[in-house]
């Protein structure tokens, strides 16, 4: 009695290898953060020697932490990662945990909602560009007076947020199929290997 099983299983698929390629994105990106790190260490241990630290580093590791995470969520929610506390679910029978684990993919897919609406207005008031009917349709507000950036590197702080948007857009997508795929689970009587 499921909802269009093979098109949540393919739907699944695609998801999938999204949601992993975004996931590696983000690895990537940790040890691209580790390296200017350990650099920068290093540079500041050795000014005596004409190194010197990145210039910089902190405000690369803060924005690269913020993209990271949000390249982790959708990959996250698809394998069911988050934090749960099972101590008495568990000792319930399967009809039970699957209905739980329903609930709970609901709850995460208003959440990732929430987060996405929220990032999506900071991203508009970071952005400094489009024609204000263009930013009113896409409900992006005014243009910032001074466009925002970091300070030192003087980097545009919308680029981020933009990197940011990509992976809580791509955290929605999968929370929502995730919602389909334990209502299927939930319908079905048993839960398929995720």
């Amino acid at each position: 009695m499921a909802l269009a099983k093979s098109s949540e299983r393919r739907v699944g698929q695609v998801l999938e290898h999204i949601a992993r390629g975004w996931a590696y994105v983000g690895g990537a990106i940790l040890v691209a953060m580790a390296l200017i790190t350990v650099f920068s260490v290093i540079g500041r241990a050795l000014l005596s020697y004409g190194l010197s630290p990145i210039r910089g580093d902190f405000e690369l590791v803060e924005m690269g932490s913020a993209i990271a995470v949000f390249a982790f969520l959708p990959w996250c929610q698809l394998k069911r990662g988050h934090v749960t506390v099972d101590l008495i679910v568990d000792r319930m029978g399967g009809a039970v945990k699957r209905f739980f684990g329903f609930v709970g993919d609901l709850a995460l897919a208003v959440i990732s909602g929430l987060i996405l609406w929220r990032l999506y207005l900071g991203f508009g008031e970071k952005f400094p560009f489009g024609s204000p009917d263009l930013r009113s349709a896409l409900s992006m507000g005014s243009k910032p007076f001074f466009p925002e950036t970091t300070y030192e590197l003087e980097m545009p702080v919308w680029i981020p947020y933009g990197l940011a948007l990509i992976g809580a857009i791509l955290f929605f997508v999968v929370s929502v199929y995730t919602v389909w795929r334990s209502l299927n689970w939930l319908l079905d009587g048993q839960e398929a290997s995720a």
